[in-house]
Parts: C-alpha cells; sequence; structure tokens
C-alpha cells in the first residue's frame, strides 16, 4: 500500500493493518496523504522486504508492534532522519547511538492522563475496600449488621498517600485528585524539589515513606536502579493492610513476595501491570485471590488516546521537516531516567 504525493519526504509507518487503524482516523490518515509520500509494514521483525523500504524512507513511525532497532540503523536506511514512535518507551526499542544519529520523538504526554486516570479510579476504589463489601455481600446479610453497629473506616478525602516517582503520571494523578484534599508523601530522587510550590505533596526518603504507606501508588520508569525495588525486604516495611496501586511497571515489583504478602492477607494490591509474566498465567493465584485487583494493561490504552498519541506524532512529523522545533524529541541524557 502506497500513498503518493509528489515531492514529499517519504514515510514508512511500522505497524499492521489492524494496529493502524487503532491509531490513525481517516482524517488523520488523510493528513499523511497530505504530508507524505507513505506506506505501512506490519513487519514485526527487520525482513528483506522492510529493509527495502527502509532503504527510501526519510523518516518512520513506529508502535509497539515493531521490530527493534540496532544501531546499524542508518546503513540499512541511509535517508532516514526521523524516527516517531507512537508511545511513551523508546528506551528499549533503539540503540543508543541512534538518539545522537537520528531525531528519535515519542508520545507520552497522552498516555500520562489516562494512566493517572485508571490510577484515581484504583485509589478510590481499593481506599475504600470496595472489593470487601461486595464479597460481604455475596454471602449474606450480615455486612449490613456489622457496619451499622460499627461504622466503616474507609475513608479517601484528606488521606496522606505514598508515591514512588513523580514524573509526568505522577502529577497528573495528583492534579486529578486534587479536590479530595489528599497529603503526598513521594520518592523521586531525580523529581525538581521546585514541584513542591504547585503541588501538595512532600519528598522523602524511600525507608521512611515505606514505613509509613497505607497507600502506596507506583508511577516509576523501570531502571536499573528501579528494578525489584519493591522486594521482600521492601515489602516488609510496609504497615499492616497496607495496599500496593501499580500503573507503572510490573519490574518495580517482586511479584513473588507481593503475592505470598495478599495471600496471607497483609497487604492488598490493584496492579495493571506484572512481571515477569504479562499476561499472568491462568492459574496465578493474584487472578482470583481477596485483596487483589489485576487489570490487563489497560491505563495508556484507550482508542481515544491513541488518536492522540497519532496527532502528537503527526505533528512532530510536519514540524520536523517544516524546519521547526520537535516538541516531543528524546535525547541520549534522557534516557538513564526513561523506562
Amino acid at each position: 500500500m502506497v500513498h503518493c504525493s509528489p515531492m514529499r519526504p517519504r514515510l514508512l509507518v511500522s505497524a499492521g493493518r489492524e494496529l493502524f487503524g487503532s491509531f490513525f482516523s481517516s482524517p488523520q490518515e488523510n493528513q499523511l496523504d497530505t504530508l507524505f509520500e507513505w506506506e505501512r509494514d506490519g513487519s514485526r521483525n527487520v525482513s528483506a522486504a522492510f529493509k527495502r523500504r527502509l532503504e527510501h524512507a526519510d523518516a518512520l513511525v513506529t508502535t509497539w508492534d515493531s521490530p527493534h532497532f540496532t544501531e546499524d540503523l542508518p546503513r540499512i536506511a541511509p535517508k532516514l532522519r526521523m524516527i516517531a514512535h507512537c508511545g511513551g518507551e523508546v528506551k528499549s526499542r533503539f540503540a543508543a547511538e541512534l538518539f545522537d544519529a537520528l531525531t528519535i520523538t515519542n508520545a507520552a504526554e497522552p498516555m500520562a492522563s489516562a494512566t493517572a486516570e485508571l490510577g484515581a479510579a484504583f485509589l478510590l476504589y481499593c481506599v475504600r475496600n470496595v472489593d470487601r463489601y461486595r464479597e460481604g455481600i455475596r454471602k449474606s446479610n450480615s455486612i449490613y449488621s456489622e457496619v451499622h453497629a460499627s461504622g466503616t473506616e474507609e475513608f479517601i478525602v484528606g488521606r496522606e498517600v505514598a508515591m514512588i516517582g513523580f514524573g509526568r503520571v505522577g502529577r497528573a494523578l495528583v492534579d486529578l485528585m486534587r479536590g479530595f484534599g489528599l497529603r503526598w508523601t513521594v520518592y523521586d530522587p531525580f523529581a525538581s524539589r521546585t514541584f513542591t510550590k504547585d503541588y501538595p505533596v512532600v519528598f522523602s526518603a524511600l525507608k521512611p515513606l515505606l514505613q509509613k504507606a497505607e497507600v502506596l501508588i507506583l508511577t516509576a520508569a523501570l531502571t536499573d536502579e528501579t528494578r525489584g525495588m519493591l522486594n521482600v525486604k521492601a515489602l516488609e516495611l510496609l504497615p499492616d493492610g497496607a495496599v500496593i496501586i501499580n500503573i507503572a511497571r510490573g519490574g518495580l515489583v517482586d511479584l513473588k513476595a507481593l503475592t505470598a504478602e495478599v495471600r496471607r492477607k497483609r497487604l492488598r494490591c490493584a496492579l495493571d501491570v506484572t512481571d515477569p509474566a504479562e499476561p499472568l498465567p491462568l492459574k496465578h493465584p493474584l487472578r482470583k485471590m481477596p485483596g487483589a485487583m489485576i487489570t490487563p494493561h489497560i491505563a495508556g490504552g484507550g482508542l481515544h488516546v491513541r488518536r492522540q498519541i497519532a496527532q502528537t506524532v503527526i505533528d512532530d512529523l510536519e514540524n520536523f521537516f517544516n524546519g521547526r522545533t520537535v516538541q516531543n524529541r528524546v535525547k541520549t541524557e534522557m534516557l538513564e531516567l526513561m523506562t
């Protein structure tokens, strides 16, 4: 499939038909027609046919089904000047050398607000312990007598909430929850302390944060330093009854250790991401265990989000080829702090 417009840059879109359609609406496809001579290739590896297309491309659009590219990409694609990725994660997709050799952009911003939205849903659901009451109603009417006699302890307004990571998603979540008067304690050694002027947060070292964290939300990037940071010892620091909400990366948490804590009913969890297995095996206990809520990595994958991602990609491509500033370029020095 080739869409030709004379004297336009040549663009290769690396996506299968269905995935491409989920990102690019018909009007956005018309934008591509206007701006580029473009074609689409759904290969998931750098096949001979894919190489032939790359050889003539001035720009490349990638998705999460695209091949991973090594440092020899400029040899394969000598005319290539820009790569625009439909998504946020680029560090593991492109060799580090390529970020200096080419202009590489991502589209993380549209995903941040959607991911924060799921975090807000998890936060409300878990803090109010909705699952406990749903389970009680399934069993008998005694739950009515229990709450009538003794009241409930769960509340959200004015709570103290702990967070690890204060990037785009963390800040978007704090913004979403402003009306609840939450007090946020944050661990992020790389975040600017000036954020305390605009956000109701205080920064903390990790150990004291964990020791007080009745509610802990993970929004951090997965790096060599953060991988497995919530291991057995870290989980043991959390108070009894604490809930862990992970809307970031599964690799931040020792899943086996967390499963053991949930099994013994000391901790609860809400996970949109898991590691090392995603999806979780059908027989994994967290799929059905009381105190655990698992969703299938839905935070940033909505159709409306994909349309916004596609528009971000188109805008960056248009700016680049018209000599204007590219808003979402990822530079080599940024990689250390990225997933």
